[in-house]
């Protein structure tokens, strides 16, 4: 793990969930992935929005050209865990397929334009997956 994804976990498990810096104003998940190649537990800070009952995040990897490593790890073990505030639950990740996608996609960007910014800056479509508690 990066050092700066451990200073923004150590803040946000501090903290009930919330962070300073460039991530104040964003509504932000602990997501706890299994390794696709590694089978080693993984855990990556990422920015959500909600639909329904449903946690929704973005594989944009700040508008890159490559998918980040948890989307991958999505696509192999789906079966994640959950830290939301001081919550913690394990849930299934389900990537969106079309329309949904875009749909779901857009609400983030309209919550939180640099995503609008990721889209424009990369050629690949920029997955979208949702978090459903399990039970």
């Amino acid at each position: 793990m990066s050092d700066w994804n451990k200073k923004i976990i150590e803040e946000f498990r501090a903290n009930e969930g919330r962070v300073g810096g460039n991530f104040a104003n964003m509504t932000l998940l602990l997501l706890h992935t299994t390794g696709a190649k590694s089978g080693r537990p993984r855990l990556n800070p990422v920015a959500y929005t909600k639909d329904k009952d449903r946690l929704v995040i973005i594989a944009s990897k700040g508008g890159a050209e490559s998918h980040p490593d948890w989307y991958y790890n999505v696509l192999a073990n789906p079966n994640v865990t959950v830290e939301v505030g001081s919550e913690k639950y394990e849930a299934i990740a389900t990537v969106e397929e079309e329309p949904e996608r875009t749909r779901l996609y857009d609400q983030m960007a309209a919550q939180y334009p640099g995503f609008e910014a990721y889209r424009q800056k990369t050629s690949r479509v920029i997955p979208v997956i949702t978090l459903k508690r399990k039970g």
